[in-house]
């Protein structure tokens, strides 16, 4: 296991928003998208072309959307561990390729939401890529997880038990507790990035709002995101740098780059053109 948009200022609380995007908006991106995925869905690559994601709230800064969610669960013997759908074979452009891509929590779940930035030419963004899909440790970040965890070991509820007051000094305290980690990424040459945080608003969301994908893609008040900037491909931070509150994101994500700001606790969803994958 282990080394050893809110809501209104007199609740004080913070409401958890689930954004989709308006029929018109969807049907016009599309629209547009319609001639690039043909471009980009050639013998040079299989899968990608317009998709709809569960993302983290883009708050700020030039980021085109938010970060994508992973869904995840807590196994039976308390380790964290992200949802990957289900491979299947599809006919696209005349040739049967492989798909990730799974119905969960009311929505089309599929691995095209990771499809960017470069990551979809990675061998552990592929439908059949075998993992344990469980998170590991990934140091650097967070002091108490690196007191805690050698790298590449998986994480565990039991380390996550103060995450109701937990605090670093950067923002409030007892927002979330987060865990630099990996996914998919033993025996792969590169590395999913991700970020894990447990937190009241999460547990909060679930209790109040009847939304059948939080609960689908959260558990015991976690949840996960691919922690890739969507706008020059960074690694963005929650709760890291001070620099963050003068972007008020010191409660959220915030990309040091170029200054793009997320909410971790809000969920949008953002239609994009995933890339392809390299033909297999």
């Amino acid at each position: 296991m282990s080394k050893s948009d809110k809501y209104p200022a007199e609740s004080g609380r913070r409401r958890f928003v689930k954004g989709v995007v308006g029929g018109a908006a969807l049907a016009g991106v599309g629209a547009m998208g319609s001639a690039t995925v043909n471009t980009l869905t050639t013998a040079g690559g299989v899968g990608g072309g317009a998709t709809v994601a569960t993302t983290i709230a883009q708050t700020g800064g030039p980021a085109p959307r938010g970060l994508p969610q992973i869904p995840l669960q807590v196994t039976d013997d308390g380790y964290i561990e992200g949802i990957w759908p289900e491979t299947t074979t599809v006919t696209q452009e005349g040739q049967e390729i492989q798909v990730a891509q799974q119905d969960l929590g009311g929505k089309t779940y599929s691995g095209e939401w990771f499809q960017y930035c470069g990551v979809e030419s990675q061998a552990n963004i592929a439908p059949d890529f075998e993992s344990d899909n469980l998170f590991r440790a990934a140091p650097g970040k967070y002091d108490w997880q690196d007191e805690t965890y050698d790298a590449g070991e998986r994480i565990h509820v039991d380390d996550f038990s103060n995450y109701d007051t937990w605090g670093n000094g950067i923002g409030d305290e007892g927002v979330g507790k987060p865990a630099s980690v990996t996914w998919r990424s033993e025996d792969a040459d590169t590395n999913l990035n991700a970020i894990v945080i447990r937190s009241p608003r999460i547990e909060e969301a679930v209790a109040n709002s009847n939304d059948e994908w939080l609960e689908a893609s959260t558990d015991q008040g976690f949840i996960a995101y691919l922690n890739v900037c969507t706008h020059f491909c960074c690694i963005p931070d929650y709760k890291v740098l001070e620099e963050s509150a003068r972007y008020d994101a010191e409660n959220g994500t915030y990309c040091v780059c170029h200054q793009s700001t997320y909410d971790p606790f809000t969920l949008e969803e953002a239609l994009f053109i995933a890339r392809p994958r390299p033909s297999e």
